[in-house]
């Protein structure tokens, strides 16, 4: 019981006395119903704004968790290549700005499919598309769960390699992909022939460099690979910059 007491005068007082615990708590720890009251006791009135209460609460939930839900697949949607199912330009856009601005280090292959437009040109899109969907694959099998791949363009791939601060794990992951690549993909009776070429560049921990700065570095290292033969991978240095300079002189 619970009480309160109010003097009226030396030797008097009003006790009022009730249960020690609320309406609202005894609704919600002995799972009352109106059955447990009298029909004109207020506690029944009290009773029913609890419920509604209750009732707009969660209906508010659900609407906020699918409203969650909706947001979270309209994300993912504008950051995925429906082709592929990879991420997409945005999505690097934005992955790899962060990443750049967390001062992580980190890692980015430049992909390009050597003989692509042969595909295309010889078979069609439709074999053009699945050459890509393979591609993709494969480059998913040889990645961690953590790393970031992506088609951001036709043919064009990028690996993000996070917490990578040497150049021995992105070659060797280059390697993988070039050598798994250069296999044949069949398409129904005609088969597939591509490689690919790697420009791979460094971002090390703590170092101050753009989205932009780390895939152009990339890419440079990319056309580096493909003017030394194609089919390999390259990893980027400042001289390779005066090169491509003094490549592209008239």
């Amino acid at each position: 019981m619970k009480g309160l007491l109010l003097p009226l005068s030396a030797d008097s007082i009003v006790i009022d006395l009730s249960f020690g615990i609320g309406v609202h708590d005894a609704v919600q720890r002995y799972k009352l119903t109106s059955a447990d009251f009298a029909a004109t006791d207020m506690a029944v009135e009290m009773l029913y704004l609890i419920e509604a209460k209750s009732a707009a609460m969660e209906a508010s939930r659900r609407l906020n968790l699918r409203l969650q839900g909706a947001k979270i697949a309209a994300e993912e949607q504008a950051f995925t290549d429906t082709l592929t199912g990879l991420k997409n330009r945005r999505a690097v856009d934005h992955l790899l700005g962060r990443l750049c601005t967390a001062g992580t280090p980190l890692a980015v292959l430049q992909v390009d499919l050597d003989f692509f437009k042969q595909v295309n040109d010889t078979l069609g899109h439709p074999a053009g598309d699945h050459v890509l969907q393979q591609v993709a694959r494969v480059m998913v099998e040889e990645t961690r769960q953590g790393d970031i791949v992506a088609r951001v363009g036709g043919d064009e791939f990028v690996i993000i390699l996070p917490g990578v601060d040497d150049d021995h794990a992105p070659r060797r992951i280059a390697r993988r992909l070039i050598a798994r690549l250069d296999a044949p993909i069949p398409y129904g009776a005609e088969t597939c022939h591509v490689s690919a070429s790697v420009g791979i560049a460094r971002l090390p921990e703590g170092a101050r460099a753009t989205r932009e700065g780390v895939l152009s570095d990339a890419d440079v290292a990319l056309y580096a690979a493909k003017r030394a033969g194609r089919q390999r991978e390259a990893v980027y240095h400042p001289e390779m910059r005066s090169r491509e300079a003094k490549a592209a002189r008239p």
